[in-house]
């Protein structure tokens, strides 16, 4: 088990508080607007072409040029988390990103984000959205305020010690 699994399995105190409620509502618009600020990010970097999926390709090129990384999207379904060998790549990728300071959000709805980034098919295999990494390659070339977001988001987010937060795409 990882920490993450163990932080999230962490049973929440139960109290009738009012303050605890305006802080799970406040909690669930943060998140449904770091939701929205993924997805607009997703089609924009689409767009400039600044999108690598899969988790081949986005180990490969971080590897290969980690500096123009600006962003790190891992994505499982429930049946995926069985996975022994995906969530080895996972924790590898992770401790990459932590150790180049990328930012990175987990997802777990893989069909959301194949209707956001489209999952065609190479070869006739599908895409593989697993891992998805938004690159920047001239930092002061693409400012986006969607980015800017998320990175606030990530950066409160481990200030309460969640360093790979869960992200509800919308609908």
């Amino acid at each position: 088990m990882t920490l993450e699994e163990i932080h999230s399995q962490e049973a929440m105190p139960e109290t009738s508080d009012s303050s605890t409620t305006s802080s799970a509502s406040a909690s669930g618009t943060r998140m449904q607007s770091a939701g929205k600020a993924l997805q607009e990010l997703l089609v924009a970097s689409q767009r400039r072409g600044c999108l690598t999926a899969g988790v081949y390709e986005s180990a490969k090129l971080m590897n290969v040029d980690p500096d123009t990384v600006a962003f790190c999207v891992l994505a499982a379904d429930e049946e995926d988390e069985g996975d022994i060998a995906l969530q080895i790549h996972f924790t590898l990728i992770q401790a990459f990103c932590c150790e180049n300071d990328i930012d990175i959000v987990r997802i777990n709805d893989t069909q959301k984000l194949a209707a956001i980034v489209g999952a065609g098919e190479e070869a006739g295999e599908p895409r593989d959205l697993h891992c998805i990494l938004i690159t920047n390659p001239n930092e002061d070339a693409w400012k986006d305020p969607a980015l800017d977001k998320l990175n606030l988001f990530c950066e409160e987010s481990r200030n309460v010690n969640d360093w790979v937060p869960n992200i509800a795409l919308p609908e």
